[in-house]
């Protein structure tokens, strides 16, 4: 047994690192880098695939792509001058990640094909105890890097388990399954759904569309990069750093329309608006998509190919909701059965009610999940909670951003955690825990903010809002003050112990 290992009172061995990672999306990708930046290297990353990329890498199905433009959304410190488009293929973005994971030396910490099965705090060792797939740990502190877009939301429809054709969620598309000439069901039209519908319909034989509620649908400006721009990105020195800036600061505008001033998006409506009149021709398919709720209220799409696509004779909008599937059909509520050979799962991810939060067991016993259910799901500044010592959750409640990077998130947490470690090796200490009042303030303090903005008085029910109705996804003002309420780990906020010899 190496120095590094220990022995639970049971007797089982496990490998002790300082730092554990769940997961190597953005998130985690970017802690690891981060970490090694800093110094600290006795750090392993846990990730259940066989690859680093999270999301970009489940996500592969047709027309998969970013609706953030290309020069966002990347990491600060690793630019990427050779983008092909302003905003960037599933395919490309993952390239990048994986380049990013060689360029910065991190792979070597990570266990690929590792899922973590559970995880809890040893209040007797004040460390975590890990188990995954392949073999237990034991961690100072652990980072859930487990991402906002990894758990399907698969939908709970009569009769959807006896469907004999084709059937899959559109985060685990089927490959292997051809839709050539076949009747194809896309169920949902969000984000992924505007993207798939465009893509699979000129080889399906037809394509009906379910749709719950009609979404805003804002154009993309979407173009690929001329090669004497790429030049320029790379040669030029700042240039990609402007327009990246540049790109940042049009796209706080967008607070306003969301939460500074709702009434302005008023003005963005009209552009849906005419949006629709220009694509679709059939005066019913643009009643049905009209949408009922504030702009921003959910989550705005962004398309060129997806009114078009609903306007085709072999594409048919079905508002109706679903009432059962059977083996070879799906039945509407008004009585309508539409033979289908295939079924694409376009319903999203579960966000708040994550099913990873269920493997996160807190200092009294409780998991993430139980803790939610009692005290809402709520955090302290997006990145700890109480009753967990020493965990930090990246992108946690009231952190999400629905209109820029994720990323520009993402690292300003980043700042927090390596600040928190560093500061408790500096001040000899072994854990700190969020003051459960502290906590409790800070979203006392958030929910003004939250119930001025059109999430909540838009009129739509969204996956913004927890089971409480309380919007616990969004981050409610301009991104840059919660990068800097994050800027530096603030230690009185916290219970701390001293470590011992």
């Amino acid at each position: 047994m190496s120095s590094s290992d220990t022995t639970t009172p049971g007797g089982q061995t496990r490998r002790h690192v300082r730092v554990l990672i769940v997961g190597s999306g953005l998130s985690g990708l970017g802690t690891a880098i981060r970490l090694s930046q800093a110094g600290i290297t006795d750090y392993v990353v846990v990730e259940r695939g066989p690859d680093v990329g999270g999301t970009w890498r489940d996500n592969t199905y047709p027309g998969a792509g970013c609706d953030v433009p290309s020069h966002l959304y990347s990491y600060s410190f690793a630019l990427n001058p050779d983008w092909s488009r302003s905003f960037s293929p599933q395919a490309e973005i993952e390239r990048y990640l994986q380049g990013v994971a060689d360029r910065y030396g991190v792979r070597d910490k990570h266990l690929f094909d590792c899922a973590m099965t559970a995880t809890r705090w040893d209040d007797t060792a004040r460390r975590w105890e890990i188990d995954t797939a392949r073999g237990g740990f034991t961690a100072d502190f652990v980072v859930s890097a487990a991402g906002v877009l990894a758990e399907p939301n698969l939908p709970d429809i009569k009769g959807i388990s006896s469907f004999e054709g084709e059937i899959f969620h559109s985060a685990r598309w089927n490959h292997q399954a051809s839709l050539a000439g076949k009747k194809v069901a896309v169920i949902g039209t969000g984000s992924s759904a505007v993207q798939i519908i465009p893509a699979i319909a000129p080889q399906a034989q037809r394509l009906d569309v379910y749709q719950r509620t009609a979404t805003w649908v804002m154009p993309q400006f979407n173009r690929p990069y001329l090669a004497v721009e790429r030049l320029a990105f790379k040669r030029v020195p700042g240039l990609q750093r402007l327009i990246r800036s540049l790109i940042y600061l049009v796209r706080e505008v967008f607070v306003l329309t969301q939460v500074k001033a709702p009434w302005t998006g008023r003005l963005l409506e009209l552009v849906g608006r005419a949006k629709m009149w220009l694509e679709i021709r059939d005066p019913v398919t643009r009643r049905k998509v009209l949408p009922q709720h504030r702009i921003g209220c959910k989550r705005m799409l962004v398309s060129n190919k997806f009114y078009r696509t609903l306007d085709r004779p072999d594409v048919d909008l079905v508002t109706d909701g679903i009432a059962e599937v059977r083996a070879h059909s799906i039945v509407t509520e008004d009585g309508t059965e539409r033979e289908v050979d295939a079924i694409v799962l376009a319903t999203g991810f579960h966000v708040a009610d994550s099913p990873t939060f269920n493997l996160y067991a807190g200092r009294d016993g409780r998991t993430a999940s139980e803790a939610a259910d009692a005290e809402g799901y709520q955090m302290y500044k997006g990145t700890t909670v109480a009753n967990f010592p020493n965990m930090f959750f990246m992108l946690g409640a009231n952190s999400g951003l629905n209109y820029t990077s994720l990323i520009y998130i993402i690292e300003s947490q980043l700042n927090y955690v390596i600040d928190a470690i560093t500061r408790m090796d500096a001040e000899n200490l072994q854990t700190f825990e969020v003051k459960l009042d502290t906590q409790r303030a800070y979203n006392r303090a958030l929910d003004p903010k939250i119930a001025r903005t059109v999430w909540v008085g838009g009129g739509c029910n969204s996956w913004f809002l927890d089971k409480h109705g309380r919007n616990s996804a969004l981050w409610p003002d301009f991104s840059f003050r919660y990068r800097r309420q994050v800027r530096t780990f603030d230690l009185e906020a916290y219970d701390t112990t001293a470590k011992t010899a």
